[in-house]
């Protein structure tokens, strides 16, 4: 079993979206960004890291011009917006929750921020 498991990690490791995924850049497309931006981590995220991630988001959208964002490290959260301890991805399956409150009030809130009183043409989107 354990040897089969390995063999699924190398399998996958050595697959040519996990070779794209290791060398993407994702600022040139950040800055092409208009519209509002929400971007928000789990604070125990231990697959893409918080700090990292959310200042270079940041950054990419200030290059741009787009002052319309919303930047959130989330305490106590995983890479699946989980309740975790370490974030630990063989934490995932052992917790129950399916996704924080707290995330989704976030979410809904910010969804609601960027859409009340507003039409779709005056969101900046395009």
């Amino acid at each position: 079993m354990a040897e089969a498991k390995a063999e699924a990690q190398i399998k996958s490791i050595l697959s040519p979206w996990f070779r794209y995924f290791l060398t993407y850049d994702p600022r040139p497309t950040l800055m092409k960004v208009k519209c509002p931006v929400l971007a928000i981590n789990g604070q125990k995220d231990v697959q893409v890291p918080p700090k990292e991630n959310l200042s270079a988001i940041e950054e990419a959208l200030k290059l741009a011009g787009n002052n319309n964002y919303t930047i959130k490290e989330l305490p106590g959260l995983n890479h699946l917006f989980q309740t975790a301890q370490t974030g630990s991805l063989s934490e995932y399956a052992r917790i129950e929750e399916t996704i924080s409150p707290t995330a989704l009030k976030i979410m809904s809130d910010w969804i609601l921020e960027q859409t009340q009183d507003k039409s779709i043409s005056d969101c900046g989107c395009q």
